[in-house]
């Protein structure tokens, strides 16, 4: 039997911060997968040529999040890829999280404002967070105080001005006590779960470099985490069967309110396999049983 030819996608240039594609396409190689990292905009790629395209750090998609969807849907007519484009196409647009919330699965409440809409910020002495629902890694994303809503203004107007969709949501004051935690799933099972610190600080430009991932430690999550994470998943239209996902979560802020989802990372989230590498053999696994 043939080795499974695997392509592990990427951007141009491969980002030197992402630590889990190197180490995975070694474990691929050496359980005798034909593995290749390639970009997902590189022309020259044969996608027809793999049995199976993983997605793992695209992450320059924000900026180019209609050309990035298209790709999905023609690399999925050539070879299977995980996940499903039409999971690419619905996560890749923050608004899901409206439809998460309407399911019932317990969520930060959001505001979203399209280009040539009106824009809604919160009223009282709340801080408040503006971002694209398109985006990764922070970016375009600012934390505000009640008494800087001309700042956020201009913030959303420049977002319109680039044809980006603003969501507006309150700033969830216990991240700065007890962290962002991100479930990991491989084939539908959970995996392993991580805590981070706060990325937003008081008084950073929403258009500074940020470190989307600080102070990174394991996370034992709690069965409430895991009950929210699994109601997440299985609120995904169309019940997809996804081979990695990432829930990622924090607590809300009323007495007796739990863990409610920040975001749900379906298509190109850090698995953090240099906080749990005792995990990269079941994500080995999963990859080489999606190839078959």
């Amino acid at each position: 039997m043939a080795s499974p030819r695997v392509a592990l996608v990427t951007r141009r240039p491969q980002p030197e911060y992402d630590h889990d594609l190197p180490v995975l396409a070694r474990a691929l190689a050496d359980a005798d997968a034909d593995a290749h990292v390639v970009g997902w905009d590189d022309p020259d790629v044969d996608w027809a040529g793999f049995d199976l395209a993983v997605i793992r750090s695209t992450w320059d998609y924000s900026w180019r999040t209609e050309e990035y969807v298209a790709w999905a849907e023609r690399c999925a007519e050539l070879t299977r890829l995980a996940n499903p484009a039409e999971v690419v196409r619905w996560n890749t647009d923050k608004r899901y999280l409206g439809e998460l919330a309407a399911a019932g699965v317990p969520t930060v409440p959001t505001l979203y404002s399209a280009p040539g809409e009106s824009v809604e910020l919160p009223s009282g002495d709340a801080e408040f967070v503006v971002k694209p629902a398109s985006g990764a890694g922070a970016r375009y994303a600012g934390r505000y105080r009640a008494d800087e809503h001309e700042a956020a203004l201009a913030h959303i107007a420049r977002m319109h001005d680039e044809g980006f969709t603003a969501m507006v949501q309150p700033y969830v004051r216990r991240i700065d006590v007890t962290g962002e935690r991100a479930l990991v799933f491989i084939g539908g099972e959970f995996l392993h779960a991580i805590r981070k610190g706060a990325v937003l600080a008081p008084g950073t430009a929403y258009d500074a470099d940020k470190t989307p991932h600080p102070d990174l430690r394991p996370w034992e999550p709690s069965a409430a985490e895991l009950d929210v994470a699994a109601r997440a998943l299985a609120a995904v239209p169309g019940s997809p069967e996804l081979l990695y996902a990432r829930v990622d979560i924090v607590d809300g802020e009323g007495p007796g309110d739990g863990p409610r989802v920040m975001e749900l990372e379906l298509v190109e989230p850090n698995l953090f396999l240099g906080v749990h590498p005792g995990s990269l053999d079941r994500v080995v696994e999963g990859i080489l049983k999606a190839a078959v």
